[in-house]
């Protein structure tokens, strides 16, 4: 096999040697096929199909745009896998369920695939998922479940719902990601896999196209290697080429040293939550969040600690939540004539919304506005908030088969990143350093519209904990 790419290369490293001529789409997309061929076809459950001759033409048609000398994006050649709930034309889409087993083949693509077809993405194929995107854990029963790259003997989940599109990323079958978070089905993955995901500030990315789970919480977003991945792709998916292009040029011409970049944490001001985040961390996750504190204390931030007295009634707000009432909505034709085809665990959080009234639902609307109020109240004057992305290390796939394990497990997974979306931010989880590599995500959140100052101040946190 010919190596063209290690995994976790950042997006400006590949574009830059794709420019130079030093490396072409098609190697690149002949790697990602190969590695995904190697693990039994499907990237060892990454991926529910993968289009290799849609991918190689569209790889040879980049190279031939780039030998003309025509002017593209840094996304142009790199190969990018999609999450099975956006529509890409000519293929069906099933969201990971069997549900949706005889579904017809999409005749238009979602908006954020036109995006990324329209800066030159190859896609390699369609990433595997929790059913629905209804889990934080990423089993799925139909399609196989994605481990994480960390101790595979001992069978660990990738983390969900976007867990193919993380493992897919961790082991260099794609050079990124195209996922989605309405609890931290982004941020969770990329913590399980040592990645880092961003969750851009809801509706401030298209979602035409994506089959949803909660219509109020869903975002739509990237795994990849870097903080400046990330932002790179979010800006195509926002609509911005040039921002794109203007951020990997920078990346690529030998930006600023590890140190020079995390010599912006200096002064800044982070809140450190101290109630609800904070309970049931498992020691090696408490033990790399109390190192990255110190790293940053030591950098010259400012870290406050407090308690959000509003998380702590966060559980009986949601007393249904939105994706079980929004899912109930969408799901509910189908639950009445193929509920033998979802997956049990799948199936009863969406039947959790069916006893919720109008009442309730207006209830959880004025609720949330209450809270999104708080918030912006609590953390005013601080330049981000700090916690862990997940309070544990992902589990092991074989402690997860009783329901009651499974639920205690998802619900732990979910509960930190899932306070972003309720108060309508943004996030990202980048990799927190650990003993024996273990994969622990730090979560550097904002409120909304932040967007661009979390990347940016992301990028200098993850210099710093590196350097």
């Amino acid at each position: 096999m010919t190596t063209a790419f290690d995994p976790k290369t950042p997006l400006a490293e590949l574009a830059h040697a794709l420019a130079q001529g030093t490396l072409t789409s098609r190697a690149l997309t002949e790697t990602a096929l190969e590695r995904i061929a190697e693990a039994g076809g499907n990237g060892g459950h990454a991926f529910i199909s993968v289009d290799a001759d849609g991918a190689r033409a569209q790889a040879d048609a980049i190279d031939a745009q780039r030998k003309a000398g025509a002017e593209l994006s840094p996304l142009a050649g790199l190969p990018v896998s999609i999450k099975d709930l956006f529509d890409v034309v000519g293929q069906p889409t099933r969201a990971g369920s069997a549900v949706l087993a005889d579904a017809a083949p999409a005749t238009q693509d979602a908006e954020v695939v036109t995006r990324l077809r329209a800066a030159g993405a190859v896609l390699i194929g369609r990433s595997n998922m929790s059913e629905f995107a209804f889990s934080g854990l990423g089993i799925n029963p139909h399609f196989g479940s994605p481990l994480s790259p960390w101790r595979p003997e001992e069978r660990r989940v990738s983390g969900g719902s976007s867990s193919g599109a993380a493992a897919s990323v961790a082991t260099g079958m794609a050079a990124y990601g195209l996922g989605t978070d309405t609890g931290g089905s982004l941020r969770i993955p990329a913590a399980f896999c040592g990645l880092t995901g961003f969750k851009p500030t809801a509706n401030r990315i298209p979602t035409q196209g994506g089959i949803p789970l909660s219509i109020t919480l869903d975002s739509f977003g990237a795994i990849a290697p870097t903080v400046q991945c990330c932002a790179i792709v979010d800006q195509i998916l926002a609509g911005a080429p040039q921002q794109a292009a203007a951020l990997a040029v920078s990346s690529a011409a030998g930006r600023a040293s590890k140190a020079e970049r995390a010599a912006g944490i200096a002064g800044r001001r982070f809140a450190i939550l101290t109630n609800v985040v904070m309970d049931g961390v498992e020691p090696e996750v408490e033990r790399a969040f109390e190192a990255a504190l110190a790293r940053l204390s030591n950098l010259g931030a400012e870290l406050v600690d407090m308690r959000f007295d509003t998380l702590d009634r966060l559980a009986a707000i949601n007393k249904f939540g939105f994706s079980p009432m929004e899912s109930w909505w969408y799901h509910r034709a189908w639950t009445a004539t193929r509920a033998e085809s979802y997956d049990a665990r799948v199936l009863a959080r969406i039947r959790a919304g069916e006893a919720a009234t109008a009442a309730d639902y207006l209830d959880l609307l004025a609720a949330r506005r209450g809270v999104i109020a708080d918030a912006a109240k609590a953390f005013e004057g601080y330049d981000a908030i700090l916690m862990p992305t997940a309070p544990m290390l992902p589990p092991q796939i074989d402690d997860l088969k009783q329901d009651a394990a499974f639920f205690a497990a998802n619900g732990r997974a979910l509960r930190n990143p899932s306070i972003i979306n309720f108060i309508d931010g943004c996030a990202l989880s980048v990799p927190a350093p650990a003993y024996d590599d273990a994969p622990v995500g730090l979560m550097v959140a904002g409120l909304h519209g932040q967007d661009a100052s979390i990347l940016a101040l992301g990028d200098a946190i993850e210099a710093g904990l590196l350097s």
